[in-house]
């Protein structure tokens, strides 16, 4: 019997039915796993339904990146890149195959991780979103030019629309028309014989009419020379005449051939003459955009790009920032009064004759120079800044100090003083050639709409009014635009606006701005795999979130998610829960099924949380806020969208900043209290500092730390174990051998960061990076140490451990912080510092992984626990944290609050931006900001202890906070 291929499929399906050891489910259904050995995965099977939303969950280093992640989203890829050409998987990295014995139902797949990997400082949201794509298309079809002088609407003529006005002025009668081109001869390179050529050139075509001396005669009847005597600028030649009426069609016909004619003689310019009896009208046309003696540029999408040269400023090459003087650090202190000493420059000896001259022209200008700087009206400020009699002005002082820079050492180091990366003047933070904003839709221009919160730019153009015409040639333009807008406002970015910086946003907001990117594009069939998308939104936006990742399962995708959300999991199709703990204690299916059926799951850890038979209690009794309470007061926060606000932040306290996304936490903290404690306390910050008035309190406290989710390191060789300084106690163990004490050797003789016992091949990092021109860089495992790091000497040495195992340098780096807490029990100075890194809930990190591959939360807790094993006696610090929570299970985040209340047994402050209310029931106070996001936020909503906060109507976090309380409180 032939063999054919329906045959063959069925016999290799046996084949693996048989290997696996039973039946396989649909492939078309399900993505099938068999024997997956991932990292800590113990040889798992599952079978993820597809088409469906999952949520996998679990512990902090349980297995479940190691599943979507490592597993299923590489294979896929990997998949994906084989299906394609020689020719271009040439230019891609090569990919590992997966640990796993067996995988089916697989799909392209993309991830959409928190990590925000854009460092080109030209891309922004409208970029990364393809919006501004579509905005510089836009404003190249339909956009309308207007002129900067008279900002009149600036139009091309055509036939059609000369006919059209000639129409309106002939009102149904007849109109005698002359319509000519006029020559310029008087420019300063034509001669005689130019005028000469073109007259025999005008006879040849047949153009014999003139006007001289506004009367029309034939240049036959005139001698060139009487010509050339009376000729004085312009040579009118008459294209044709007529008499024109709007009723005869032959007449329109007529007029429109030679409109036509006109204009490609005169080169685009034409001149109609209406003749009444003896009174006569010029009407002047051309085909250029032109008005007010400017001619302006075409639209088209390139004018639009601040990443294409044409469109670019000259001055800031598109960056919208420029090193230029930086008028916050020439006028420091805005309260203060001209006469005061407001201008920094002028306080000075040598530049005080300025002052001077300002303070003798204020009285004949009117400038009250006794009130604070920041009170001056627009017209004082002008005078101020540009100079009035015989006062200079700040802005022509700079030059002035600037050209004699060029050659004096002294004005050279004043100018420096006085620079910084300000908005670039010329463009005005637009980043585009002034051309471009001459161009507008709907009355503003492209800069004027990416300069807009989100939500703003989806109601202009939900209402933008356009022509028929101009609506047949945008259609499709705007719906690409409104429909993404649509979707960033349903992620809860409304407040963003599309000219932010692509490197300026969280880890949340960029994985939110992919996930909108991927339903603008309206991919079907695919795997989508996300990193806790939940990550920096406010509960109030959770719902809007998931609607989304509907919406993406909805177009015919299979959605898998890692989180830890309560809410995401309700929503979910199904849940699976990898555990039952982390590390070597994970690895497993703990569960898998609907959230009804996990509430009532006894192996589940998650589960036991989600019904409260576990939960993070709510504290009985917070620590004591009175009247010797302590305080850190900002005074007059203005950044952003603050709206002038006092805040006030208890010391010795656990204090959490919360508010909806956009409300101005980050602000407030990152922008403004984290570097002007910095400043006051140790006299610089490199960044700018955000506006504000003043900061009282700061000398109560020794220090400041901010432990954000950076990396802890620069290079490959950085890991937890080097951070913490445990492995200067881990070397000194192994040194202090026998075996290392027979053959001399030192602890530095086992640091890969020094020449002596590392592999001097790979320098100690274990792989070796092959830079490739053209293509993607290739990382190998070293040939000579296989990856171990040491050279044969080094890994000779062995440490005795529990139990009397013994193993080498390399096999201790390659465990878990609990494995290591296990075997290193006879040194107490390294379990002492390893178990602070179980504290924080990274006991299944690795003690030698590099600090590359952690996760922004891992990262942060492993500063945490730094900060933990390095305590000051006495010393009192302001430890701020921006979303500890990152990456933490329930279970987790009861360690973590431990670690803060152990920070301030240690005397110290702590302060939290945070959505997580699982920390914020926990605080000893909130200050809540808001109502809103963007411009409607940036006010105090509440402050006080949780329970107050709950009281506060118009306080979203007070609203969901209640509940958790409530729900603390059953059983």
């Amino acid at each position: 019997m032939a063999r054919n291929k329906k045959n063959i499929k069925k016999e290799i399906k046996q084949e693996i039915n048989g290997y696996l050891g039973g039946d396989l489910p649909d492939s078309r259904k399900y993505i099938i796993i068999r024997g997956c050995r991932m990292n800590n995965l113990k040889n798992i099977d599952l079978d993820i339904p597809k088409y469906k939303l999952i949520v996998f969950t679990g512990l902090s280093g349980s297995g479940k990146s190691s599943i979507v992640f490592d597993t299923v989203y590489a294979e896929g890829q990997r998949r994906y890149v084989e299906s394609l050409s020689a020719y271009a998987r040439q230019f891609l990295e090569k990919m590992n195959k997966p640990d796993v014995d067996y995988m089916s139902g697989l799909a392209p797949s993309m991830a959409i991780e928190q990590r925000t990997r854009i460092k080109n400082p030209r891309s922004t949201v409208g970029t990364t979103t393809e919006i501004y794509d579509y905005l510089r298309l836009l404003f190249a079809r339909i956009g309308k030019t207007y002129s900067p002088v008279s900002g009149i609407e600036v139009r091309k003529d055509t036939p059609e629309s000369i006919i059209d006005e000639l129409k309106k002025k002939a009102d149904n009668n007849s109109l005698k028309l002359f319509i000519y081109c006029e020559f310029d001869f008087k420019k300063p390179d034509t001669s005689k014989n130019d005028l000469k050529l073109k007259i025999d050139e005008l006879k040849e075509k047949g153009f014999d009419r003139i006007f001289y001396k506004n009367e029309m005669i034939d240049l036959s009847d005139l001698e060139f020379n009487e010509l050339l005597k009376s000729f004085k600028n312009k040579l009118q030649v008459i294209i044709d005449r007529l008499i024109f009426d709007p009723a005869d069609t032959e007449a329109v016909s007529r007029l429109y051939d030679s409109l036509e004619m006109a204009f490609r003689e005169g080169e685009g310019y034409l001149t109609v003459r209406i003749v009444n009896d003896e009174n006569w009208e010029d009407i002047k046309f051309n085909q250029y955009l032109e008005a007010d003696g400017i001619r302006f540029e075409e639209p088209e999408p390139r004018l639009f790009s601040f990443n294409n040269p044409y469109g670019a400023c000259d001055k800031c090459q598109g960056f919208s920032k420029t090193m230029d003087i930086d008028m916050d650090i020439v006028i420091p202190d805005k309260r203060k009064s001209l006469s005061a000493g407001a201008i920094m420059p002028f306080t000075t000896l040598k530049h005080s004759k300025h002052l001077a001259d300002l303070i003798r022209e204020s009285f004949t200008h009117k400038i009250d120079i006794n009130i604070p700087f920041k009170n001056l009206s627009e017209r004082e400020l002008d005078l101020v800044f540009n100079g009035c009699g015989k006062y200079i002005g700040i802005k022509k002082f700079f030059k002035m100090v600037e050209h004699e820079a060029s050659y004096k050492l002294h004005y050279r180091v004043l100018v420096n003083r006085y620079r910084a990366y300000t908005i670039c003047s010329n463009c005005g933070g637009s980043r585009l050639r002034k051309e471009a904003l001459y161009i507008k839709v709907g009355g503003k221009t492209i800069f004027e709409i990416v300069k807009m919160k989100i939500s703003d730019a989806s109601e202009f153009f939900k209402n933008l009014k356009l022509n028929k015409y101009d609506k047949t040639i945008s259609g499709r333009i705007l719906e690409e635009i409104y429909s993404r807008l649509k979707y960033l406002n349903e992620v809860g970015l409304e407040y963003l606006t599309l000219d932010r910086l692509s490197n300026t946003l969280s880890g949340g907001e960029s994985q939110r701005i992919n996930l909108s990117t991927s339903l603008g594009s309206s991919l079907v069939g695919s795997i989508y795999v996300l990193d806790e998308p939940s990550i920096g939104l406010h509960p109030r936006d959770n719902q809007k979130l998931i609607n989304i990742m509907k919406s993406l399962r909805d177009l015919g995708n299979t959605v898998l998610v890692v989180e830890h959300d309560r809410d995401m999991m309700k929503e979910a199709d199904e849940i699976i829960d990898i555990g039952p703990l982390a590390g070597e204690n994970g690895g497993e299916v703990v569960f898998q099924g609907t959230y009804k059926a996990i509430l009532k799951d006894k192996d589940s850890l998650t589960g036991k949380y989600l019904s409260n038979v576990l939960k993070i209690p709510v504290p009985l009794k917070r620590k004591p806020f009175d009247s010797k309470t302590k305080f850190i007061t900002i005074k007059g926060a203005r950044e952003n969208n603050l709206k002038n606000i006092e805040v006030k932040i208890p010391l010795n306290l656990f204090t959490c900043i919360t508010g909806v996304s956009g409300s101005g936490k980050s602000t407030l903290v990152n922008d403004i209290l984290y570097p002007a404690l910095k400043k006051k306390m140790e006299g610089y910050f490199g960044s700018k500092i955000g506006g504000f008035d003043s900061i009282e309190g700061f000398a109560q406290i020794d220090g400041v730390e901010l432990i954000d989710q950076s990396p802890i390191g620069r290079t490959s060789r950085s890991n937890p174990v080097t951070y913490i300084k445990a492995f200067d106690f881990i070397r000194e163990a192994f040194s202090n051998t026998p075996e290392a004490g027979k053959r001399y050797l030192s602890t530095g003789y086992f640091s890969f960061n020094v020449p002596g016992g590392r592999c001097e091949t790979c320098e100690g990092t274990g792989i070796i990076k092959i830079e490739m021109q053209f293509m993607a860089d290739i990382i190998l495992e070293c040939e000579v140490c296989r990856g171990k790091r040491y050279k044969t000497d080094a890994l000779e040495v062995k440490l005795k451990g529990t139990d009397g195992f013994h193993k080498n340098i390399s096999e201790v780096l390659d465990m878990t912080v609990n494995e290591a807490l296990k075997f290193l029990k006879p040194y107490p100075k390294i379990i002492k510092k390893l178990k602070v890194l179980d504290d924080v809930g990274l006991g299944y990190i690795k003690l030698g992984q590099s600090g590359a591959t952690l996760s922004g939360g891992e990262s942060q807790r492993v500063k945490l626990a730094y900060h933990l094993t390095f305590r000051e006696e006495g010393s009192h610090k302001l430890f701020i944290f921006d979303e500890p929570t990152t990456g933490l299970h329930y279970h987790d985040v009861s360690k973590l609050l431990k670690c803060f209340n152990e920070l301030i047994k240690q005397g110290n402050s702590v302060l939290v931006i945070e959505h997580n209310l699982e920390v914020i029931k926990c605080a000893d106070y909130i200050i809540d900001l808001g109502p809103e996001s963007g411009d409607d936020g940036g006010y105090i909503v509440a402050q006080g202890t949780p329970e107050e906060v709950v009281k506060e109507m118009k306080s979203y976090t007070g609203k969901y906070l209640k509940q958790v309380i409530n729900n603390n409180n059953i059983n």
